[in-house]
């Protein structure tokens, strides 16, 4: 069902997703939050994943998967991983209506250049749900999660 899930979803970190794929994100000066991606008007979405400090141990479990993953990896082994890390907190945090305000570049800009296709984008959702998984996060809350997310994919999916 969260195969299902993932290829229904083009969600992403990912991230970030978001400011989440490679090493142009951490090679980006600063812009302004993505207006892909506002802010909820309760954090209680941020209080369910543990607030930042929940955020900061789910982005290091989901590097460390991104990394080993033969899909990913090679898109993120390049990049500054701790800075990579670092946004896609706060990234996270913002999206999820929390305190923190995202300073990384807009996902457009980010992911221009990189060749980033539907296979990877989903490959990262998939990571990234492991990720969640492994963190005990709940089903429902990684949907809430994964549809603030989707409306990204059409910023980061550069090869059609």
């Amino acid at each position: 069902m969260k195969k299902l899930l993932a290829s229904f979803v083009p969600a992403l970190v990912l991230v970030a997703s978001t400011g989440i794929t490679c090493s142009a994100i951490a090679q980006t000066a600063p812009a302004p939050a993505p207006a892909s991606a506002p802010a909820m008007a309760s954090s209680a979405l941020f209080d369910t994943f543990g607030g930042k400090a929940g955020l900061v141990k789910l982005m290091d479990d989901f590097m460390v998967r991104l990394l080993a993953d033969p899909r990913t990896g090679p898109h993120f082994k390049p990049a500054n991983q701790q800075r990579v890390k670092e946004q896609l907190v706060d990234q996270l945090c913002f999206v999820m209506g929390g305190p923190c305000v995202y300073k990384g570049a807009d996902m457009k800009s980010a992911h221009a250049n990189l060749d980033i296709t539907k296979g990877d984008f989903n490959a990262l959702v998939e990571v990234l749900q492991q990720a969640m998984d492994a963190q005990g996060i709940a089903f429902t809350a990684q949907n809430q999660l994964l549809a603030k997310l989707a409306p990204m994919h059409r910023d980061v999916i550069t090869v059609q």
